[in-house]
């Protein structure tokens, strides 16, 4: 990658996981928080407040994106800052739970993911971009083991108002690294790799295996929210200060990420990824099963933790790359921001129904409702097809019509190892799914060189 390249990459980054880290940091303190604020007697909308900004997000995501298309990356990018800063500061001021759920919706308004995607598309070339991507994506696990594990502390030196006002100036410090930082791109395009397109939605709503992965986003999110409604108050019944819960979190989440690595690795090599994929389910039903059953045990609800994170992550790093492998060439875009949406959508449904459920019926119907997603996905994972042992490839070709963007496409999915070619010449890429084990990666630029010629002879 080039300096800019590199650069981009570092910025966005860094803007997307201070953004992020905004969001997820009250997650391990707000139930104390709630239980002295004005209407936090009321699981119901102690949930609500929780999972609130996922609602917004989910609505305003795709949106953005093309918002951007049309006024720029970056002007969208600082009117979602500035949201949120408006939302953190509305939520640290909040006199009772009520401006507390404003805030937080607010908060979500400011859905930049869309944006900083097209931009760091914008910002780096083809054989560059998924490295840029997968450096963006890594933030989202890294700040929220981040939250986890310093939310105890802040919660003790600051409080909940002081970490929301805290997330507001980290959002305008985004602000800066935006416009100082991150260079402004020469030319922003549209990119079916990383943006939504309306021509695509069809094909990926129809689509059944992408249907059962974004079921299992949802149903992910859903439980991981809902959990922390009770999973806080049971260590703390259990006898461990809130200040202390860090002491827990920190191991389980590192001893989680390393566990994960082997899983990961045999997956991919030995093209296990559904047998993978379905154990991981199984392992994260059995976690939550687990932390039903140890409730006033400090050492057994660490146990099921551990077991639940290590499910979980392992499931956060499989779904991205099942998608890729499932959504039809030329169509990732779109079928990751149907999939983050998905995300966001099951962050609020999973704490409101949480909260009402603990409302209502108490926390065993709370762990029984997320047992239920849980067994739901297991099934549809079951009974999905094993997914292709491919990797997508993107390659720059020079701008040209439809009809040579068309028989270009057919030549390359002539080639050995190529399942799908899609080439769009508007975008000047090509978009390829092929099988690594057969793949002809020097035929493939051979063709495209001999194009560029042909290209360049016509031009002269």
């Amino acid at each position: 990658m080039s300096q800019s390249e590199l650069r981009a990459t570092a910025g966005l980054a860094s803007v997307y996981g201070l953004r992020m880290f905004g969001l997820f940091i009250i997650l391990p303190v707000f139930a104390f928080y709630a239980e002295h604020l004005p209407g936090g007697n009321n699981y119901t909308l102690v949930g609500i407040a929780l999972g609130a900004y996922g609602l917004t997000q989910a609505i305003l995501q795709i949106p953005m994106g093309w918002l951007s298309d049309r006024i720029g990356r970056k002007p969208v990018i600082y009117f979602g800052l500035i949201l949120f800063a408006i939302g953190s500061l509305i939520a640290a001021m909040a006199t009772d739970i009520y401006w507390v759920i404003f805030g937080r919706i607010i908060q979500g308004a400011g859905a930049i993911s869309a944006a900083i995607m097209a931009l760091a598309a914008d910002l780096t070339r083809e054989e560059h971009r998924t490295k840029a991507m997968a450096t963006i994506g890594m933030t989202i696990g890294t700040v929220f083991a981040l939250s986890l594990i310093v939310a105890p502390a802040l919660n003790q030196w600051i409080g909940v108002p002081g970490i929301f006002a805290m997330t507001g100036l980290l959002a305008l410090a985004a602000i800066f690294i935006v416009k100082n930082v991150i260079p402004d791109p020469q030319i922003s395009r549209f990119h079916s790799d990383t943006e939504a397109s309306t021509e695509s939605f069809g094909s990926v709503l129809r689509n059944t295996q992408l249907l059962r992965l974004n079921y299992g986003i949802f149903a992910l999110h859903a439980t991981l929210m809902a959990l922390w409604l009770i999973v806080p108050l049971t260590l703390r019944e259990a006898g461990k200060p809130a200040e202390d819960h860090w002491q827990i979190y920190l191991p389980v989440l590192f001893f989680s990420m390393l566990l994960i690595i082997p899983a990961i690795i045999y997956g991919e090599k030995k093209a296990k990824l559904k047998q993978v994929f379905i154990a991981a389910i199984a392992l994260l039903l059995c976690g939550q099963i687990a932390l039903a059953m140890t409730v006033g045990s400090i050492w057994g609800t660490t146990l099921a933790l551990l077991i639940f994170f290590v499910a979980f992550n392992l499931l956060e790093a499989s779904l991205p790359s099942l998608i890729s492998k499932i959504a039809p060439v030329g169509a990732k875009g779109t079928a990751i921001g149907v999939y983050s949406s998905t995300q966001f959508l099951g962050a609020f449904v999973g704490a409101a129904i949480g909260g009402y459920l603990m409302e209502h019926h108490g926390s065993l119907a709370l762990y029984l409702f997320c047992s239920g997603l849980l067994a739901i996905w297991l099934t549809f994972a079951c009974t999905m097809k094993a997914p292709a042992a491919v990797r997508s490839k993107m390659y720059h070709v020079d701008e040209i019509d439809i009809e040579k963007s068309q028989r270009l496409s057919l030549q390359l999915a002539a080639l050995p190892g190529v399942r799908e070619a899609l080439v769009l010449g508007d975008e000047r890429v090509a978009f390829l799914k092929v099988d690594m084990n057969g793949f002809d990666e020097e035929g493939v630029n051979k063709l495209l060189e001999v194009k560029e010629e042909e290209a360049n002879g016509i031009s002269q």
